[in-house]
């Protein structure tokens, strides 16, 4: 075999080896070049909203407007299921079925805003009970109304149960069984918030966010969450909460608060 032969088989074994090693690199290389594109996808811009926990969707939830003498809210979640972008991106909630007449006008709705960089909010939807057309409404049989995205340009519809809000709309409230009278050590509510009216009780669970608590002589802890016992002592600080937040609503309305007769309501 001549020089000019071996210089020709050690070169095409060389190229060999070099086309061998690149082949694979080639390969990875083309690996991560889809990687890049999936991870950086923003197609996908469905947009999933649910009632709940930010973990946790819940099928529905209840609005009770006896809970408040005007303004309440309800929480609810909303992801993109695609990727954050840079820029803010805006989308708005509408009323589709359910007792849209006879809530109309008692539920606000806004333009709701996730923010650049961003995939997941917590936002709210107002109620105000003093907007009901009819203050009875909801008191003998519950109501319902369901919430989901207005079509835009930025978002597609969420997919099956998220794409919807579910709220189940009640306006009943029971006077608490020891507003009158109460079994020892247990003490009436009369002794301390005075004549029972509904917007009295409704302000006061606006105020407080309790209802339905005990107010116990024996009681050694101001207020014991596990079985919704107070003290009396700490009932005669919530009862001076409550003149507090009632100065203050009188100073911010027209007219001072007054319940379901006409009497102005005091504590």
């Amino acid at each position: 075999m001549t020089i000019k032969h071996i210089i020709q088989r050690s070169t095409e074994s060389l190229h060999l080896r070099i086309l061998l090693l690149l082949v694979p690199c080639c390969l990875f290389l083309s690996s991560c070049s889809k990687e890049e594109v999936s991870f950086y996808d923003t197609e996908n811009t469905s947009l999933n909203i649910w009632l709940g926990t930010a973990g946790i969707a819940v099928d529905s939830v209840i609005y009770n407007y006896s809970y408040s003498v005007d303004m309440g809210f309800l929480t609810f979640h909303a992801r993109v299921a695609g990727m954050p972008v840079d820029r803010d991106r805006t989308f708005e909630l509408e009323p589709f079925d359910g007792d849209i007449a006879q809530a109309e006008g008692s539920y606000f709705l806004r333009t709701y805003t996730i923010p650049a960089g961003e995939v997941q909010i917590q936002d709210t939807i107002f109620f105000d009970t003093s907007k009901l057309r009819n203050p009875s409404s909801f008191s003998t049989s519950d109501g319902r109304i369901y919430f989901r995205m207005k079509e835009n340009t930025e978002f597609q519809t969420g997919a099956g149960e998220r794409s919807q809000l579910k709220v189940v709309l009640k306006n009943y409230l029971a006077k608490p069984a020891e507003w009158d009278a109460a079994t020892y050590p247990l003490m009436a509510y009369q002794g301390i918030f005075g004549e029972y009216s509904r917007v009295k009780y409704q302000f006061m669970i606006q105020v407080l966010g309790m209802m339905d608590f005990h107010i116990n002589y024996r009681a050694s802890q101001p207020y014991d969450e596990a079985n919704n016992t107070v003290s009396y002592n700490y009932a005669l600080y919530l009862a001076n909460k409550l003149r507090q937040a009632l100065d203050e609503y009188n100073a911010t309305h027209s007219t001072p608060l007054t319940d379901e007769t006409g009497t102005v309501v005091t504590f």
